[in-house]
């Protein structure tokens, strides 16, 4: 009887859910978190086993086996079909639906009324020279992006954050972004473009250290044809517009974006702005600072 009771109790040990490791945590704020869910399946499995029936841990995971989108709770395979090199440290990577130790979160490009796949900007970390003769890579994830190639595959979930875009719920939106942060203004941006019935103006401002950092500028090129969208560069390593292809020269400003561009950006809108800012924590704060300066109010951007 008790070797009996100590098979039982092993049992519902082996399904007990596993404590994510710290690494596993991308520390991006994501709601729920891989912990928020740990502690969840935890309950669930303390239930079942208070109650000796199994069966409440099988009916979740059918439910689970359901799925055929992404979800924030659960982590699906999806299938990379697509891996680009964009820059010398950028990918876009094209995941369709069909035990990682890390975990980071990467913002999609590809529009909200994308079926059946998505994409994602990722930029890699390089190596880093220490005291002459040492390298260290500075991103694990880095090297695990690095390693992909197509028809493999990757587990993820999602999306998350606060940012909703409705189609004209603003005359004009205001575009900041530093170079991934480039991502979110793309799926907007594409989203706006997509719908017909969508008549809200665009301002973009990318800012990259050179003209070779920008990314996908075939498709922002695409973007600026229409006619409720405006596209602008800000190079801070480039120094003469002799060196740029002559249909990215007057859309160019170099140095780096600061609050004179900003109020002129402004003002140079068609209609009242709303600014979406995404960047790096030091943009981010300061573009939140240029915007207040040349007129908005705090309720009139949102930062990523």
């Amino acid at each position: 009887m008790h070797e009996r009771e100590d098979d039982d109790e092993e049992a519902w040990l082996q399904l007990r859910p596993v404590e994510p490791l710290p690494s596993q945590c991308c520390g991006s704020g994501c709601s729920p978190c891989v912990f928020d869910l740990y502690h969840r399946d935890l309950a669930r499995w303390e239930a079942a086993r208070a109650s000796k029936d199994r069966h409440l841990l099988s009916e979740e995971e059918e439910s689970l086996s359901c799925f055929s989108e992404l979800k924030p709770e659960t982590f699906l395979a999806f299938r990379i079909s697509t891996v680009d090199k964009l820059t010398k440290d950028t990918y876009r990577v094209r995941g369709t639906v069909d035990d990682l130790e890390i975990q980071r979160a990467y913002t999609p490009i590809s529009p909200a009324s994308a079926e059946g796949y998505f994409e994602v900007l990722i930029k890699v970390s390089r190596l880093t020279p220490i005291l002459s003769d040492t390298c260290y890579q500075t991103g694990l994830m880095s090297r695990y992006v690095e390693s992909w190639k197509a028809g493999e595959t990757a587990f993820w979930r999602g999306p998350f954050g606060d940012f909703i875009y409705k189609p004209n719920q603003h005359g004009e939106l205001l575009m900041l972004a530093a170079g991934t942060g480039l991502a979110p203004m793309v799926s907007v941006l594409q989203s706006i473009t997509d719908n017909e019935e969508d008549e809200t103006f665009v301002t973009l401002v990318s800012c990259f250290k050179t003209f070779e950092d920008i990314y996908l500028k075939t498709l922002l090129q695409e973007q600026a044809c229409f006619w409720n969208i405006r596209t602008f560069f800000v190079l801070s390593q480039e120094k003469s517009p002799e060196q740029l292809p002559w249909s990215y020269r007057e859309k160019t400003r170099f140095g780096r974006l600061g609050q004179g561009l900003i109020g002129e950006l402004v003002d140079s809108c068609r209609r009242r702005p709303f600014a979406l800012v995404c960047g790096s924590a030091e943009f981010t704060k300061d573009m939140a600072r240029y915007l207040l300066c040349a007129g908005l109010t705090e309720d009139s951007y949102f930062l990523f």
